[in-house]
């Protein structure tokens, strides 16, 4: 390499060089930004998860204190002026309706059960158990047989969480009309369901032989 090709490399270098920190000095500060951005979002999720879990544990610790009542009339209206939101708001209605059913009181039950069951936006596993604890409640919470089979028919719908249960109700809803045969075909179709509990079988297997009709066959259908 000649002295001249040596010179002008080492010019070469020198002005990438000085590019180079020029544009470092020019666009650094987009670095600086960036890493701000990433600890100050790191440290924004680190509180609101610290802030959710408290809101959490002093939602759990309300409630423990409100279900603690001994008195049932001051327990109930403790979770009923409870001042909650999302889906807090619907396991709060679902324990007064339990302890309105603890105090032998269907119809007010019922009516906290209602607006649950008709709430679309709520998530199904608290919509469809409220509809699925007014079918249990039937005449008694006011329900009739209309909407009772309404109920039914929404909840026995593929993939619903209270699909079995619901078509338990079923089967005991056909036996309460006198329909005893119905009763008996609808607890045998469910017997051969996969996902039948063993509490549900020996249940459903108890109604068949108390209405005289046979048990299906292990692997039939």
């Amino acid at each position: 390499m000649s002295e001249t090709d040596s010179f002008i490399d080492e010019v070469t270098e020198e002005v990438r060089r000085e590019r180079l920190y020029r544009y470092l000095r020019r666009y650094a500060w987009i670095g600086v930004v960036a890493v701000v951005l990433i600890v100050a979002g790191a440290a924004f999720n680190e509180w609101r998860k610290a802030r959710a879990q408290a809101e959490a544990q002093g939602l759990g610790d309300t409630l423990l204190a409100a279900l603690e009542t001994e008195d049932a009339a001051a327990r109930q209206a403790a979770l009923a002026g409870l001042a909650v939101d999302g889906e807090a708001d619907h396991v709060v209605a679902l324990l007064v309706a339990s302890e309105r059913l603890s105090a032998e009181q269907p119809g007010a039950a019922a009516e906290a059960l209602r607006p649950l069951a008709q709430d679309a936006g709520a998530p199904a596993v608290y919509s469809d158990l409220a509809a699925l604890k007014l079918v249990m409640l039937g005449e008694a919470g006011g329900v009739d047989a209309t909407t009772r089979a309404q109920l039914i028919e929404r909840l026995t719908e593929a993939g619903g969480p209270y699909r079995l249960l619901a078509l338990e109700q079923q089967a005991y809803g056909h036996l309460a009309e006198g329909r005893r045969d119905a009763a008996v075909q609808a607890a045998r179709d469910l017997l051969l369901e996969q996902s039948v509990t063993p509490g549900m079988r020996q249940r459903l297997a108890q109604l068949i032989v108390a209405l005289g009709g046979e048990l299906p066959q292990a692997g039939a259908g």
